[in-house]
């Protein structure tokens, strides 16, 4: 009885003799703390925004400006250059404005107007610097010469640049700082993209078909380019980004086919470590950890991620991480995106709890989050009919979802219960089946990512921005709804719980949450749901719909421990390229074809910068691949096609990172040809494409806040996605440390064509074929070269 006596905050009692008042000072302490709370948030969100407004000047250099022009004036020098004489001169009522003597030591009296136009124009004078300083560093990160430079080499124009951006970039910036400062991304010429698309698929076309190919595109350069391109290059001048706001639409909100699988992507736990075994404790950390952050990002607080330590990239991506939820349409979906929610919903065996995340103006800390989550894992109470399976809604069709929404969540207890689920900060699934990799058991990393990515399709929120999802065995991951953000964004975030959760939270000898018990804590609340028959049978549909879509991926996750990027490098050669020309020839060996490739690459150095497409299926790669087929092709001509194909890919890279990509450039073009009613057969031939090879390299080390190399264990798994075409393959990488690489493959069981667990042989096989290259008899260029070899874990001079 105390908790209830506790949640009111006065009681009162008619009895003869008048009204008896009973005030609950704890609840009346806690709601002045929450105020205290919430208006020191808001003066700190306002001053972070302040600096970030004026940001790379300071508030404190207006004061000094206003100083230097009234001490100019004190002295009768006019730095003005007779600005100021003229304003004062077109001043209305100025002959009314009563003239006040100043200090009397100098030699002329100062009127309050002359003091007065002062501080106006030291104001302009201030913003004019600013502004000046923002396009300055706008136009210094416009430059990206620095990018196409060999690694290691660096030029003098290039560090002359460097040394400016950091002049300009000023002090301690803030998450936001840099955003006025960012460049557009620029809108490449139709003949360049053209070139380049055609340059693309010519090693995938026979002559017949790359000439049809040819004359398509010629007559759309010649007749229907120059009316597109002039609408986009006009959006590019009025938008921040002339493709984001499309490519959210199109490429995922109006998508109607179930996002499970399809869309969202996950993000996997330590490896090796498992810093406590106890789900409840490892939960109550997790969850610690991702509020500090979360304060953290609304504040503005974090430092801007920024290449070599001085380029930086786009935030806008964070600011929708969390409070955020997809939200179902008939035609197109939407994200709604709220501010300053204090709960989260938990779900746990069918049941969806609320849990408040703030008690007296402060977050719940570790110890009292573990509380009320084993309070949940101890409940066993039963489902409310229809509730088991409610969150598969959110797993299938979207136009279903969106008109049970409409028809049976819009009003009453649904209503309430869906609220608490879309306005929580995010989605928390504490599951009762361990998971985790085991180098004991084979399929370990395959079971894993498959409870990742979709579970038993009824026990993650698809639709929130993220689902936090807390295994029994103290194993953790995160299921991601794509269309907010991009993978580094939520992998950004997800280091920074990791380190702070092992390395600052920490744990009992026990293996529970540091910190005094608060047993007085209200218990989290069962949501409510009234939910019909016929509700339940759309409910019933979509998870048949998506449980078919589940049991058909065919996922591998390989640990490819034979070497990583350290020997990579001293092969001189970039991680990604060699990786990727593997994934060719393990490509080619499996379907004895070659097929359009898709790498993600990301265009974060532009203002609201997302993903661009790199083509890694090029002419070189084909030539470098046949050879390695080829038994009369000697290992010193392969590696020398290798070195070709590699340097053809860091270029191919470095354009899609710089906005000369031609993916994203003709998706826009396509848009505008349907709002303007242009057919186009070249365009509608680009965008129909498969992509039957889908790759992406996960970040690793956003934020270095953990030493790998003095804590090899704690280093993450990774993550992946599912296929993206039915009949080929999604490749997600990740580079750990100097010696490891990790590989999520997937495909669809339905495809006769494809094998998950044989491709990631094959992915095995070309590593070390493509390792086997690097031998100095083989590279004409290291014979009088210092050319370290690595061999067996032997170094050879």
């Amino acid at each position: 009885m105390a908790e209830a006596h506790q949640a009111v905050g006065f009681q009162f009692t008619v009895r003869p003799d008048g009204v008896d008042f009973k005030l609950s000072q704890e609840v009346i302490k806690n709601i002045y703390l929450s105020g205290v709370t919430a208006w020191k948030k808001k003066a700190i969100q306002f001053k972070n925004g302040v600096l970030a407004g004026v940001y790379p000047a300071s508030p404190s250099s207006w004061l000094i400006v206003v100083i230097a022009m009234m001490s100019s004036l004190y002295i009768h020098i006019d730095p003005s250059l007779g600005m100021m004489d003229a304003i004062k001169e077109n001043l209305p009522y100025r002959s009314v404005i009563p003239q006040i003597p100043v200090l009397k030591y100098f030699t002329g009296p100062l009127d309050f107007t002359g003091q007065a136009i002062a501080i106006l124009f030291a104001t302009g004078l201030w913003l004019f610097l600013i502004y000046l300083l923002r396009y300055t560093l706008k136009a210094l990160l416009s430059y990206h010469g620095w990018i196409f430079e060999s690694h290691g080499k660096m030029s003098t124009s290039t560090k002359v640049w460097l040394c400016l951006v950091k002049m300009f970039s000023g002090r301690r910036p803030l998450l936001y700082s840099f955003q006025a400062s960012l460049p557009r991304l620029p809108v490449p010429s139709v003949d360049d993209t053209i070139h380049r698309y055609l340059e693309s698929v010519r090693p995938l076309l026979d002559n017949e078909q790359y000439n049809k190919m040819e004359l398509l595109a010629s007559d759309f350069k010649e007749n229907k380019a120059a009316q597109l391109q002039r609408c986009l290059i006009l959006k590019s001048w009025w938008a921040t980004n002339y493709v984001s706001d499309w490519w959210e639409e199109y490429i995922y909100l109006r998508g109607r086919s179930p996002i499970m699988v399809n869309s969202n992507f996950y993000i996997m736990d330590l490896l090796y470590v498992t810093p406590t075994h106890r789900q409840a404790a490892r939960a109550g950390n997790v969850v610690h950890a991702m509020l500090q952050y979360r304060r953290k990002l609304e504040r503005g607080e974090l430092a801007p991620l920024r290449a070599l330590g001085t380029v930086p990239m786009c935030s806008t991506q964070m600011e929708r991480m969390f409070n955020t939820t997809r939200i179902p349409g008939i035609e197109t979906d939407f994200v709604q995106h709220l501010t300053d929610r204090k709960h989260l919903v938990v779900f746990h065996k069918g049941r969806f709890f609320q849990v408040w995340l703030y008690t007296g103006g402060r977050h719940l800390l570790p110890s009292e989050l573990e509380t009320q989550f084993q309070r949940i894992l101890n409940d066993t109470s039963e489902p409310q009919p229809g509730e088991l399976k409610l969150a598969a809604l959110t797993a299938g069709y979207r136009i279903p979802w969106a008109q049970a929404r409409i028809k049976y969540f819009s009003q009453g207890i649904n209503k309430v219960s869906l609220d608490a689920i879309e306005s929580a900060a995010f989605f928390l699934t504490l599951d009762d089946e361990p998971q985790g990799y085991d180098p004991a058991k084979s399929n370990s990393l395959d079971s894993y990512a498959k409870s990742l990515l979709h579970g038993k399709c009824y026990d993650r929120w698809f639709d929130k921005s993220f689902t936090l999802i807390s295994y029994p065995n103290g194993k953790m991951g995160v299921n991601v709804e794509h269309s907010w953000a991009d993978a580094p964004i939520v992998g950004h975030m997800w280091e920074y719980i990791l380190a702070t959760d092992c390395f600052h939270l920490g744990y009992t000898e026990e293996g529970h949450c540091k910190g005094d018990v608060n047993k007085n804590l209200p218990h989290p609340t069962r949501l409510q749901w009234q939910i019909p028959n016929e509700c339940q049978n759309v409910i019933e549909t979509s998870y048949l719909s998506a449980k078919q879509i589940a049991d058909d991926v065919d996922f591998h996750g390989y640990l490819f421990a034979e070497f990583g990027k350290g020997l990579i490098k001293k092969c001189r050669t970039s991680p990604d390229a060699f990786i990727q020309l593997a994934l060719q020839l393990a490509q080619f060996r499996d379907q004895r074809v070659f097929c359009l490739t898709y790498e993600s690459s990301m265009t974060r150095m532009f203002r609201d910068g997302r993903t661009e497409t790199v083509r890694s299926c090029t002419s070189e790669a084909v030539a470098f691949v046949r050879a390695m087929e080829d038994a009369g092709a000697t290992n010193a001509q392969r590696l020398a096609l290798f070195r070709k194909a590699a340097e053809k890919h860091q270029n191919m890279y470095r354009l899609a990172m710089t906005g000369s990509g031609i993916d994203r450039h003709l998706f826009c073009l396509y848009i505008v040809s349907k709002y303007l009613g242009v057919d186009s057969p070249f365009l509608t031939k680009v965008l129909s494409e498969p992509w039957k090879l889908s790759t992406s390299q996960t970040p690793q080390q956003q934020l270095n806040l953990v030493d790998i190399n003095k804590f090899p264990k704690y280093v993450g798994g990774g993550g992946g996605f599912g296929p993206v075409a039915d009949d080929g393959y999604g490749v997600s990488y990740i580079i750990v440390g100097e010696n490891l690489i990790t590989f999520h493959i997937s495909s669809k069981f339905s495809s006769p064509d494809t094998d998950s667990y044989r491709f990631g042989q094959h992915i095995r096989k070309a590593m070390l074929d493509i390792q086997a290259l690097f031998k100095p008899e083989n590279d004409k260029t290291a014979q009088n070269a210092k050319y370290v070899h690595l061999e067996n874990g032997k170094k050879h001079i």
